[in-house]
């Protein structure tokens, strides 16, 4: 689709390459405006997926002024996908967004929220190698092992209990001794609108993880990123979940559970972005002797936690209302446990007073490998 009037890209060039997307967004009638968590939060027409692919559109092509005010809004994205379920074009309006950010944030345009981001991620792996040496004493561990573990930053610096134990989860599975990765993947630079600065942290962790014959990632953002983004030099990368799909067998139903209500949170990125709804169901069942309970909104129309694409920085009060918005409908249906394999979602349940638990500690518990 294009306008009438179509004219070239003028500014924020690079975005030539989305003007397909940018314009059909633009002349939708917005059917994709009740998907967005971030609009849902904060309902304004600017914060509709409509409206933020509109304003990089007219930021584009200089229809208004590339500033501050104008560019903000291209931050008010998890990146979570459920636009795109709801999308007859299948328009990829994080990617776009993502891509917008970037541009937007050589023009000095990014939020001040994200000021000396950089600076942030660096000091944040520098605490995950400190994290990642406290593991050295895990009978599972060896840092000169083939075979490499990722747990992710934010399951390091905020659920340091589900950290260890996903290392002795991925030991009782495989048989092998992992190294326990220290490096950060790249994937809050992603977000930040910064993908030379996240292609170089990609580089380093391939550099040091050189030699390596298998990467199991646990948390499902940067599962997300290094499935998409391998760097060269890195085996595929498997995800937890799906490991654990693989060795069915291994698991059994863990004692003292009850009857209560264990509900599934599909995270955005490992369901939308990777297609992994059923290794997470099929361990569960496993593991309760039954399926999993369920949101009524799962699977490809699960709402997100609103806790990625850096929102809890650039729009906490939209983030915070994202992830009420979920609980309630956990509440709405009984209540119980919320069970993920995201540490953000995980950290943004538990701050909002949710009984939230990781499947990693599930894992464990059925393994026998939940010991203090």
């Amino acid at each position: 689709m294009s306008r009438p009037d179509h004219r070239p890209i003028r500014q924020l060039t690079p975005l030539a390459v989305h003007e397909r997307d940018l314009e059909t967004c633009t002349f939708c009638p917005k059917l994709c405006r009740s998907a967005c968590p971030v609009s849902n939060a904060e309902p304004r027409e600017t914060l509709t997926p409509w409206g933020k692919m509109s304003l990089v559109n007219h930021l584009a092509h200089g229809d208004v002024p590339l500033d501050a005010a104008h560019a903000h809004p291209a931050w008010a994205c998890t990146g979570c996908g459920r636009c795109t379920t709801r999308c007859d074009h299948e328009i990829q309006v994080g990617a776009v967004l993502c891509d917008a950010r970037a541009e937007l944030d050589k023009a000095g345009l990014a939020p001040a929220a994200l000021d000396g981001i950089e600076q942030r991620v660096d000091a944040v792996e520098e605490s995950m190698r400190l994290a990642v040496h406290e593991l050295s004493n895990e009978a599972a561990f060896d840092a000169s092992s083939a075979h490499a573990i990722l747990v992710g930053c934010s399951y390091h610096r905020h659920a340091q209990d589900e950290a260890r134990l996903a290392l002795r989860v991925v030991h009782a599975l495989t048989g092998e001794r992992h190294r326990v990765v220290s490096s950060c993947c790249g994937a809050s630079l992603s977000d930040a609108g910064k993908p030379a600065q996240a292609a170089a942290k990609g580089a380093a962790l391939a550099s040091r993880l050189a030699g390596i014959t298998s990467l199991v990632v646990v948390d499902a953002g940067c599962a997300y990123h290094l499935i998409t983004q391998t760097p060269a030099g890195l085996p595929t990368p498997v995800t937890l979940v799906d490991l654990a799909s693989r060795h069915l067998e291994r698991f059994s139903p863990a004692p003292g559970l009850g009857e209560e209500p264990v509900r599934w949170h599909d995270p955005c990125r490992l369901g939308r972005g990777l297609g992994q709804y059923e290794a997470p169901r099929h361990v569960l069942a496993r593991i309760l002797g039954r399926s999993p309970d369920e949101f009524a909104d799962r699977r490809e129309q699960s709402l997100c936690s609103g806790a990625g694409g850096l929102l809890p920085i650039t729009f906490p009060e939209a983030a915070s209302a994202a992830a009420g918005r979920r609980l309630d409908e956990h509440s709405e249906l009984g209540g119980g446990r919320v069970v993920t394999a995201c540490a953000s979602s995980l950290r943004t349940f538990r701050k909002a007073g949710a009984d939230a638990e990781d499947i990693v500690r599930w894992m464990a518990r059925s393994l026998g490998v939940e010991r203090v």
